[in-house]
């Protein structure tokens, strides 16, 4: 292996001992628009409106416009949004809804809640994403919907998902919670189903000051259903026509969502250029022989929610606390699959039945990749990773 590039030492040499570098530092990010937060908060407070606030609406509005699609319905956060999603498609006991086990939790457990069952089907191992050619298999005459989620920031296959969806008379529900503003064939995530849910969790591309959602729908008729299902169901006031949830956007976390919002090209754009010279450090340094580089598809334009490569040969664990002792900070995004998961095991299924995502899960390592991520940052990653990975199989073991 040669050196990791520009700022990197060759092999055996002695270095200073680098500073920290975080899988995301959220302070770094929100600093330079504290002053602008506090006044967006302030305004809020001033107002008494905070709920339903004029903040709500405007993120709505931008929401719509960003996603490429009529209706944005504002949520308390991405795991609601899902499930007001499959509520407001009569989704629930006796139906199937096929899901990909390689996800958060929550796309599973949302169909749970709702009293369907959450059918497994194993992921693209270049991308980590759904594979389309596994889901017609799984289909049943109870199944009502697909869930794809685009992970880590990249879309889906989503022509040949809709294809199928349209042919089998199935429910699209995108589940775009780490893909913000990415596309597909030029069309935004969240414009390609029958609704979008959007997570504004503090670590997303576009983060709230704590929980927050949003939905995404050109249908008026369901953008209306999926309303009433987040306010309790309730239309008039005190009049309950379904039993929904209490899912409302608090106006102070629209309000700090509104100032970030400007910021999410400007962010994408420094995820992607991080992309690009993780790339070029980690092939620099020789290292394709130990670790496999995240995919990103052509015609999709990724966001890089996360930038995951594969520690392979049994080293993932290892690597991972070597690195933490470097000082360098990653992630793995997810070490149990949900098929194997204790909660669904009623569900039945088998070690070995989904095998490219039970190879992912043993496998994957995400490294930093935040916006304000700096050139001597990912520089100190490479050439830390580059160093444990050199390190005999015995000792890393």
């Amino acid at each position: 292996m040669s050196a990791a590039g520009s700022g990197s030492l060759p092999r055996g040499s002695s270095a200073p001992q680098s500073p920290a570098v975080p899988l995301l530092d959220i302070g770094r990010g929100n600093s330079p628009l504290r002053e602008e937060i506090l006044a967006a908060i302030t305004r809020v407070v001033d107002s008494g409106k905070f709920l339903h606030g004029p903040d709500v609406g405007q993120l709505e509005r931008a929401a719509a416009e960003l996603c490429g699609v009529e209706h944005a319905i504002a949520c308390a956060s991405g795991s609601d949004a899902l499930l007001l999603a499959l509520m407001a498609l009569d989704i629930g006991p006796g139906h199937d809804v096929i899901v990909p086990s390689f996800t958060f939790f929550a796309t599973a457990s949302a169909v749970w809640r709702v009293g369907a069952r959450p059918v497994f089907v194993d992921i693209d191992p270049r991308t980590f994403n759904i594979d389309p050619n596994k889901i017609e298999p799984a289909v049943t005459p109870t199944t009502r919907a697909i869930i794809p989620v685009h992970l880590f920031g990249q879309c889906c296959e989503m022509d040949a998902i809709n294809d199928l969806a349209r042919r089998r008379r199935l429910f699209v529900i995108e589940d775009a919670a780490q893909a913000i503003g990415a596309k597909y064939w030029g069309r935004p995530a969240c414009s390609l189903g029958a609704i979008g849910c959007l997570s504004f969790y503090p670590t997303k591309n576009l983060g709230a000051f704590g929980d927050a959602g949003m939905l995404t729908t050109s249908d008026a008729d369901l953008a209306q259903r999926l309303r009433l299902y987040a306010a309790h169901g309730m239309n008039p006031r005190y009049y309950h026509k379904v039993v929904g949830i209490n899912s409302r956007l608090d106006t102070i976390q629209a309000a700090v969502l509104n100032v970030k919002l400007a910021r999410l090209a400007q962010w994408a754009e420094q995820r992607k250029a991080n992309a690009r010279r993780y790339h070029d450090l980690l092939t620099a340094a020789g290292l394709a022989g130990h670790l496999v580089l995240p995919h990103a598809e052509p015609h999709c334009e990724h966001v890089w929610n996360q930038y995951t490569i594969r520690v392979t040969a049994g080293r993932r664990d290892a690597v991972k606390a070597q690195l933490a002792e470097a000082g360098v900070g990653s992630e793995i995004y997810y070490p149990v699959p949900l098929h194997l998961q204790e909660c669904f095991r009623s569900l039945g299924c088998k070690a070995g039945s989904l095998p490219e995502t039970e190879r992912a899960a043993k496998e994957v390592l995400s490294l930093p990749i935040f916006p304000e991520l700096t050139a001597a940052e990912q520089q100190t990653v490479v050439a830390r990773l580059d160093e444990v990975i050199a390190r005999p199989v015995s000792r890393a073991a």
